[in-house]
């Protein structure tokens, strides 16, 4: 298969890249400054784009397999520790991925033999915060700030290639583990630092899911050309702020017990705190009814693979 990833330069973007072409795959990551995208995987290729127009990639698109658009600034900046969600901050945030949303319909516009999928980014932030309600892709789009950005204009902006015949899948990611990248590096911390423990109370709920599942859930939607519209990308079984924790600490031999105030993350981060303070509690229902199995669907198990303390 030949495929475009933008944002291939992101923690999902080079995991995916990889997989890719360790399978023989021909994979293009297009990115802003393709002669400093540094570490790309063997087998993987960048070309130059703007992110936000078709202009010197465009006949890339024409007979692709996929493109999987994953572009678009990150939510939390990119500091170790997460910043405010300013006005100029949300502007960038929503900006960025419409207009690679933008940029990925005019390229399919543009092709003679139009690809096979486009896979288009989205996060469970779509659904708001509804406390223990498990949600699953029927329902409905919450009202907060990240609800209306995946509702109005993330996941909209690539609903033009339908009109064009091109299969679309919507990709609703929750909290991808990695111990470099993501919000997992900061717990860690905590709790190396012996200071790990409930957050906020503890009771909100984290729809987590590991990095090789998220590639591989992505790969399956490729691949299975029934599957259309959106797919929660979430392990099937979502914890409590307080169990996540308690299953970090066992597996890095840590206590879980020393509380951190949602007053004070309100305080010091504003908006933004509320993702890790509300939080979904997300199903992947539609992904399980395709038939997908999880390789980690269990956080203890996935946090030990995390970490490099996988059961041999």
């Amino acid at each position: 298969m030949r495929i475009l990833i933008t944002g291939g330069t992101g923690l999902i973007g080079r995991a995916l890249s990889a997989n890719l072409a360790a399978d023989g795959h021909d994979v293009i990551v297009l990115s802003r400054s393709p002669e400093r995208a540094k570490g790309l995987p063997a087998g993987v290729r960048a070309e130059r784009w703007d992110a936000r127009t078709a202009d010197g990639w465009a006949h890339l698109a024409d007979g692709a397999d996929a493109i999987v658009n994953l572009a678009g600034a990150n939510l939390a900046g990119t500091s170790f520790f997460p910043g405010r969600w300013t006005a100029e901050r949300k502007r960038i945030i929503r900006e960025s991925r419409v207009r690679a949303g933008q940029a990925v319909v005019e390229a399919v516009k543009q092709a003679g033999t139009k690809p096979g999928v486009v896979i288009q980014a989205s996060g469970i932030g779509y659904y708001g915060f509804t406390g223990d309600e498990p949600l699953d892709e029927d329902a409905p789009p919450g009202d907060d700030f990240l609800a209306q950005l995946a509702f109005q204009d993330w996941e909209p902006s690539t609903e033009a290639v339908e009109g064009m015949g091109v299969r679309r899948v919507i990709i609703r990611s929750g909290a991808v583990l990695d111990s470099q990248e993501g919000a997992l590096p900061r717990l860690l911390l905590q709790y190396r630092l012996f200071v790990g423990g409930p957050i906020g109370g503890g009771r909100q709920w984290i729809s987590w899911i590991h990095l090789p599942d998220e590639v591989a859930a992505i790969r399956f939607l490729i691949e299975r050309h029934e599957a259309s519209g959106p797919f929660s990308l979430t392990a099937p079984e979502p914890k409590t702020n307080a169990e996540f924790g308690r299953a970090l600490g066992r597996v890095m031999g840590r206590p879980s017990i020393m509380p951190i105030p949602g007053f004070a993350l309100r305080l010091a981060l504003g908006e933004i705190s509320s993702v890790v303070l509300e939080g979904q509690r997300v199903i992947p229902r539609r992904l399980l009814d395709l038939g997908f199995e999880f390789r980690f669907p269990v956080a203890e198990a996935a946090l030990k693979d995390v970490l490099g303390k996988a059961d041999s």
